[in-house]
């Protein structure tokens, strides 16, 4: 990974004076990093490591924000065969101490703001020794400064030759179900993203033939370094074509989005659906106060719905391309409106290459029209094992066979995620497998039900849980955050106010019978300033379930 992303464009005379980060930072000038400024860091950094004894397949994580330096961690790292571990910066004591001694990582690197976290759980890792910070104060004890091991080590290191099948990264799952699993993914992962990355990108300045033609491409996506979407969808792919990504050390707001967009002329983007929700209610016309220059949008995590479909072609000017995959098998499923066309609210097809399909519990593939899981096989669609998939989950064997129908060299593996499969071979996402339910008989997914609801005025975002029901099992409930527009807009609109939340959720149910069946429509809505999240950006609909079976035991107490 570290020799196509980072020392063949070094080397390239034409490419490495071009930028490859450009960082920026709230209340700070934007500042641009060359090829041969990534090359000549991470050099230096691979140098620290090996003499604090960083040997090859050792563990190190990478506790940082999106930055210049993130970009040289992951490039010192995977140079010297080591595994770079990635820690979002939002993570609590609990969950980082986990994953460091669950790891087994021997270093951490990390900045200002992240390592306070760090050390109060260092002691609680006997594997890791040393910690590495950006921008530490002089106060800051038993750890190294970045800024001074960088400036005294050599500028020059010997790449170690992996093999494809070597692990470059162990990335945490969620962890919805049980302790987060580690899920090792090898160097030739990042080859069989590249279908999947040029497709969503429609092509667009990332040439899948070529990768040496020169484009004016500039990518950016808020999705956290520390996360699949953001490292493998964004920073890896970016930096193996040899173009610029912004680096936005920040918050994500729906006007940050649309001035970076702007100032960095930023043409290929990554946004969750919970960002282009934010900024379709933010900024209903945005291309009135802003220059964009947009050719491709990207989107993945949950299903965008037709009114951000809408929104993003007449008011961006351009088709989204919603994207599946996950951690263990990423980019495999998805659309390219270059190649054909987009359907809204579809999950779109298998990427070139996978082979993709919709099967049953007994791992065959289901019929046009009949919802299964979605399952990618272990072989392509040449007969020849897929790069995409990951190794396997650290320590757990038996979660990685589980993972799998049968035999690991000749089998589907299963995402979780169900789907229909239609006459011409889009799939329509359906909910995780979790997620689906039922209610008085009808099976119910909640993705349909979230999108018609966000198409309200009202309504900013929404979940859909089941609400346990001794009559009928479960009814739909509908858990809603309103719109800050909607509530200025009138004096009168005010959450605890019974009356006009009384009024607004009928209008809310009969705004979703008018647009899916009878059955749909939330029996029960709750107003919430903010619906639980993923660090990712999903909305964990399992929080908010769990909630509704709690409550319904504390009732049934009462009684």
């Amino acid at each position: 990974m570290a020799e196509v992303c980072m020392r063949r464009w070094a080397r390239d005379p034409q490419v490495a004076r071009l930028p490859a980060v450009q960082a920026c930072a709230p209340e700070q000038e934007d500042r641009s990093h060359t090829y041969a400024e990534l090359f000549e860091q991470a050099c230096r950094l691979s140098n620290v490591l090996q003499a604090l004894g960083v040997q090859r397949g050792d563990r190190v994580a990478i506790v940082m924000p999106q930055r210049f330096e993130t970009a040289v961690a992951y490039m010192a790292v995977l140079q010297m065969g080591a595994v770079g571990m990635p820690l979002s910066q939002l993570f609590g004591p609990d969950a980082l101490e986990y994953r460091l001694h669950d790891s087994e990582a021997v270093v951490a690197l990390c900045d200002a703001s992240t390592l306070a976290a760090v050390q109060s759980v260092s002691a609680s890792c006997p594997a890791l020794h040393s910690v590495i910070a950006v921008g530490a104060s002089a106060d800051d004890r038993h750890v190294l400064h970045w800024e001074d091991v960088i400036r005294q080590a050599p500028s020059s290191f010997r790449l170690v030759e992996t093999h494809a099948d070597e692990p470059a990264v162990l990335i945490y799952t969620s962890g919805t179900t049980g302790n987060p699993k580690g899920a090792l993914i090898p160097h030739r992962a990042l080859i069989g993203n590249l279908t999947g990355f040029v497709c969503s990108q429609n092509w667009f300045g990332f040439d899948p033939f070529d990768a040496s033609v020169r484009s004016q491409a500039v990518f950016w996506s808020p999705a956290d370094w520390a996360w699949t979407g953001g490292l493998m969808d964004a920073l890896l792919p970016t930096l193996y074509f040899g173009r610029p990504i912004v680096a936005w050390n920040g918050r994500f707001s729906p006007q940050t989005a649309f001035e970076l967009l702007q100032r960095h002329g930023v043409t290929h983007t990554f946004l969750f659906p919970t960002a282009l929700k934010a900024m379709m209610k933010a900024c209903p016309h945005p291309r009135q106060t802003y220059r964009l220059n947009l050719q491709a949008i990207m989107s993945a995590g949950e299903a965008v719905g037709d009114a951000v479909f809408a929104y993003c072609q007449q008011e961006l000017g351009v088709t989204v391309n919603e994207m599946f995959g996950q951690t263990e098998i990423n980019y495999v499923v998805g659309n390219c409106a270059r190649l054909y066309p987009a359907r809204p609210g579809s999950m779109g097809k298998g990427y070139p290459g996978h082979r993709v399909a919709v099967i049953d519990e007994d791992g065959n593939e289901c019929p046009v029209g009949l919802p299964g899981d979605v399952a990618v096989h272990r072989k392509d669609v040449h007969g020849q094992p897929d790069p995409i998939f990951f190794l396997g989950y650290w320590k757990n064997e038996a979660a990685t066979r589980a993972k799998y129908t049968g035999d690991l060299a000749d089998s589907w593996c299963r995402t979780g995620d169900l789907a229909v499969r239609d006459a011409d071979g889009y799939l329509w996402y359906q909910g995780r497998s979790d997620d689906v339910f039922k209610a008085a008989g009808y099976r119910i997914g909640p993705s349909e039900i979230e999108n018609c609801l966000v198409k309200h005025p009202a309504v900013a975002n929404a979940a859909v849980v089941p609400k346990p029901d001794e009559e009928r099992g479960a009814v739909v409930k509908a858990y809603v955050v309103l719109a800050q527009e909607y509530l200025q807009a009138a004096p009168g609109r005010r959450l605890g106010d019974a009356a006009f939340e009384a009024a607004l959720t009928a209008e809310l149910q009969r705004h979703v019978k008018g647009q899916l069946a009878p059955y749909e429509y939330p029996k029960e809505i709750e107003y919430v300033d903010a619906l639980p999240m993923t660090t990712t950006g999903k909305v964990q609909r399992r929080v908010l379930r769990l909630q509704e079976e709690q409550r319904f035991r504390d009732r049934q107490v009462r009684a």
